[in-house]
């Protein structure tokens, strides 16, 4: 059921916003050379690759120097990029992966193989489901990179606080996994994201 709402509500989404995709797209590439999109590979569930679409936000190649941003003070962030990021416009593309199956609206977020290398057995269960667009900790982690800014090695700090975190938020979802808990969360995004 769950799979069925997840192609019902991005089918929708993408009719709707379509207008704004597309005012979004033309902004980035304006602003900066390169593409409107950004793809990169992600690890899903049962441990496959796939690839996560996002609106770019930064320079072209700047994913070459970091894979986490580091708040205000990262200058591989665009002005557009920054407003996207702030109001999460930049996932939207994803919904792209929910309709091909690559993703669900609600799950893990998906990690990038070097910080999945790094999981404990317990934490690998994670992989068990479609990653989502959001879950309970892409909620309480709306400012990870302000946190991440703020930190001396912002690697060290993701790898050995935020992370681990992260998956026992992740656990909460996949252990009550119900459809009840899936609008919740769409919710409670939702809710975030206008505050």
């Amino acid at each position: 059921m769950i799979r069925f709402f997840d192609i019902l509500i991005s089918l929708v989404g993408l009719v709707v916003l379509s207008p704004v995709l597309l005012l979004v797209y033309v902004a980035i590439v304006c602003e900066s050379r390169g593409g409107g999109f950004y793809c990169q590979q992600r690890v899903g569930k049962d441990g496959k690759d796939f690839l996560l679409y996002k609106f770019r936000s930064m320079r072209a190649g700047s994913d070459k120097k970091g894979l986490l941003t580091v708040g205000g003070r990262d200058p591989r962030v665009t002005r557009v990029g920054q407003f996207v990021r702030k109001y999460k416009i930049d996932e939207l593309p994803q919904l792209f992966n929910v309709l091909k199956g690559d993703m669900s609206l609600v799950g893990p977020r998906p990690e990038v193989r070097k910080y999945v290398e790094l999981y404990t057995p317990e934490q690998g269960k994670v992989l068990s489901v479609r990653p989502g667009i959001t879950d309970y900790a892409s909620i309480e982690y709306m400012d990870e990179n302000t946190i991440l800014g703020q930190a001396t090695d912002p690697d060290k700090a993701y790898v050995e606080q935020i992370m681990p975190d992260k998956i026992r938020y992740n656990m909460k979802y996949i252990e009550n996994r119900s459809l009840k808990e899936y609008f919740k969360v769409i919710f409670l995004t939702l809710t975030h994201i206008v505050r």
